[in-house]
């Protein structure tokens, strides 16, 4: 049985919507198409399948409803258009959901909310328990008090984060693209679109780098990061363009629309998702060739000595990245050892650890239970 043939089984779904599917090129709201995707939600949901949406468009909304052709540049403009515009855009689906007798819950999350182990956890319970009460969370990011997430337009990313904490079945971003071609189709007449994807490459990222609409801020870059995350935390991804007819029923059926993205086998433990990806990293531990070969095929702990650089001012218990020779991430973990004190024992034997310090409570710079490595 294939990837998609799975789909029809689902009992946990995700749905990204964004701006361009929401809105018109001119900031217009896309009553129509709203309705019929929030018609095929509630129909999921009548399958006893259970739906979360993760919605973009609070500050495009709010532009048009203050009569802006286009979103301003400025932050503070940004953040008081997503608070008129997030009230409206809850107010919208209520309605739309409430004609098919479905009840939908805010949820308004920051990278703080995810950053923070016990916070991250809260936000877990929270989803969870509004799941089991038989509602339909509506998740964006908090963009009236959030500044990071406004500046590089991620909700992509918040959706996968959304997949790997609730533990989805399936990951589904509806855009205005069929899905991820091999390069750009509007310059390129024979590009071919990638219908499944079992590894992102540096090249694709590379043919990535296009944005979204003047009202939204994403693309596929951001949505290939949040493959990344769905593919390592074991859920599997599909991208797929809106104006398709039944486009949801569509791909929960198995049909081949879009991008898949194949994820691992395996399922990440709760623990290790929140190193990998719902904490930011302080900081950046360069490492050898011998570090990288042990963390990445022996599955061993980063020990001082295959430490050769410190990037960053980090405290002990933070996450930091493990960066390979080359430059490239391998790893992000938590540190039994603050950046001052990594940058006096890189290179040295754990056994002079005591003699450098005054004290040595670790052999490890970061031990391999609070270590994830990337595949």
């Amino acid at each position: 049985m294939g990837w998609r043939d799975k789909f029809n089984k689902c009992r946990r779904v995700v749905i990204k919507v964004g701006t361009s599917t929401l809105t018109y090129s001119n900031g217009q709201l896309n009553l129509q198409r709203i309705e019929q995707l929030v018609r095929e939600m509630a129909d999921l949901h009548n399958r006893d399948m259970e739906v979360l949406l993760v919605t973009s468009g609070a500050i495009g909304v709010g532009a048009n409803r203050m009569g802006y052709k286009k979103v301003p540049k400025t932050m503070p403009e940004k953040q008081a258009l997503a608070a008129v515009g997030q009230g409206a855009l809850l107010h919208l689906y209520e309605k739309f959901f409430g004609e098919y007798g479905k009840t939908v819950a805010q949820v308004l999350l920051t990278r703080d909310d995810l950053d923070d182990r016990m916070r991250y956890l809260n936000a877990t319970n929270a989803l969870l328990a509004i799941l089991a009460m038989d509602v339909i969370p509506i998740i964006n990011e908090n963009d009236t008090v959030v500044v990071d997430e406004i500046k590089f337009g991620d909700n992509d990313t918040l959706s996968a984060l959304v997949a790997g904490i609730v533990n989805a079945d399936l990951l589904l971003i509806l855009s205005d693209v069929d899905g991820l071609y091999d390069c750009d189709p509007r310059t390129n007449k024979e590009a071919v679109l990638q219908h499944q994807v079992s590894e992102i490459t540096r090249d694709m990222e590379d043919k990535s780098t296009s944005r979204g609409s003047s009202f939204s801020s994403g693309g596929m870059f951001t949505k290939l990061k949040a493959a990344q995350v769905c593919m390592a935390a074991g859920v599997p991804m599909v991208i797929a363009n809106s104006d398709e007819d039944n486009v949801i029923r569509r791909v929960v059926g198995g049909e081949e629309l879009g991008t898949l993205f194949i994820p691992r086998e395996e399922k990440m433990h709760a623990r290790e998702k929140w190193i990998a990806f719902g904490t930011v990293c302080q900081g950046k531990l360069l490492v050898d060739a011998g570090a990288r070969q042990a963390l990445l095929n022996r599955g061993k702990s980063l020990l001082p000595s295959g430490v050769t650089g410190v990037e960053g001012e980090f405290d002990r218990g933070t996450v930091v990245a493990v960066i390979e020779p080359d430059g490239r991430e391998i790893a992000r973990g938590l540190v039994n050892y603050a950046a001052r004190e990594i940058a006096l024992i890189a290179g040295k034997r754990s056994s002079e650890i005591e003699a450098i310090l005054g004290e040595k409570d670790y052999d490890e710079v970061i031990h391999r239970n609070n270590l994830w490595v990337r595949g």
